[in-house]
């Protein structure tokens, strides 16, 4: 990387000007701009090209060494660690209601918080209640081979949230948990954007503050199309992707892309 093509800080953000310099770094790791194996910028490059401190420098470079994206040693310099060849999770847009066969025996998860409380304005509308109406709410996170993958807040009325417990949330998915109470899931209503991590998910899916994560959405409802939960998951991009399938249609008012129709079951784990 040379001079030229660094990008300019921004000094007025607020955003500490390490974070920044490992988040354009990173980017540029993650993007395959900067191959395994290849030379980071030493302190003193990055010093001259963003005009700032030897210890800014050094702090950029740090948390991408903490983060495992680069391996610092003396003699050597900062080079770009060694990655998976493959994201462990890939799936098609329409989400395959969390993959469940496949998530559930190959994550773990955690159970962060399980209560229940009045459903606010929004979630209340979301699921169909009276606001007000006590909804269960629980935040987990899920991790694959030890590393966290995911963070979930879910909400179900509570009616149907008091038919499984704290533990059994702990065990199996709860789309398993809702059917086994006898709703019969029919369909979902999926968005898909992007968020930042926020202190507490950065604490709990170990990346720093104000990482991009992919921010998914998704209403389920069952057979009568009455919600039955809404959850937020917010996924480390490193480990899972969304992929689609688009096939080349032409008629008479020319040619558009359409989305294919998902496999028969979630794509395998791709090995290096």
């Amino acid at each position: 990387m040379t001079d030229a093509g660094m990008d300019v800080l921004d000094t007025g953000s607020g955003i500490p000007l390490f974070h920044q310099i490992a988040v354009l770094i990173r980017d540029q790791i993650l993007s395959g701009r900067l191959a395994v194996g290849e030379r980071v910028p030493t302190e003193a490059e990055l010093c001259a090209g963003y005009g700032v401190s030897r210890i800014t420098a050094k702090r950029a470079l740090d948390e991408l060494a903490r983060e495992g994206l680069v391996v610092r040693a003396r003699g050597r310099g900062t080079q770009v660690a060694p990655r998976p060849a493959a994201v462990p999770f890939v799936s098609t847009v329409e989400g395959w209601l969390e993959n469940i066969s496949r998530i559930a025996e190959t994550t773990e998860v955690r159970v962060l918080e399980f209560g229940y409380m009045p459903a606010t304005p929004g979630i209340a509308a979301l699921l169909a209640l009276e606001p007000g109406a006590e909804v269960q709410r629980s935040v987990r996170v899920r991790s694959f081979e030890g590393r966290p993958l995911s963070w979930l807040e879910t909400w179900v009325p509570g009616e149907i949230g008091r038919r499984y417990s704290e533990a059994e949330l702990g065990r199996e998915p709860l789309l398993r948990l809702l059917e086994r109470s006898g709703q019969r899931v029919a369909s979902a209503r999926q968005t898909i954007t992007a968020a930042i991590a926020s202190p507490s998910v950065a604490r709990a899916l170990e990346v720093p503050a104000g990482s991009a994560l992919l921010d998914v959405r998704r209403t389920v409802a069952a057979e009568d199309g009455r919600p039955v939960e809404h959850i937020a998951i917010l996924y480390r991009p490193d480990l899972y992707q969304f992929e689609m399938s688009l096939a080349r249609v032409t008629d008479r008012d020319g040619g558009r892309w359409e989305a294919e129709a998902p496999p028969a079951a979630p794509a395998p784990r791709r090995e290096a």
